[in-house]
């Protein structure tokens, strides 16, 4: 048993390690805002493009730049559950045979 709990702790540390390395992209107004973040729901970076950002006024800003944020995060979230989905269907998967049918 201890040693099935040590496998699945490694397995997830795995796969968190994983999610570090995974990028996504939230944008916003076509490009002209980008937030980069990994799988792990961490923000990476920000990048505005210079025109837009001479044109924009602060609530325009703010406004892009939180949906921005929250089309990344969106985006990490789903890749952090797939992959811990896929991480559980493998470690927990055969246990549906132990109860029957």
């Amino acid at each position: 048993m201890f040693d099935k709990l040590l496998e699945a702790k490694q397995k997830a540390e795995a796969v968190k390690k994983r999610l570090d390395g995974l990028t996504v992209t939230g944008i916003a107004e076509g490009g002209m805002i980008k937030v980069t973040a990994n799988g792990n729901k961490v923000i990476q970076s920000i990048s505005f493009d210079e025109e837009f950002l001479k044109s924009a006024d602060k609530e325009e800003l703010e406004e892009l730049l939180t949906i921005a944020v929250n089309k990344a995060l969106e985006q990490a979230e789903n890749l952090n559950q797939s992959e811990m989905a896929a991480l559980s269907k493998d470690m927990f998967g055969g246990l549906s045979g132990l109860f029957g049918k």
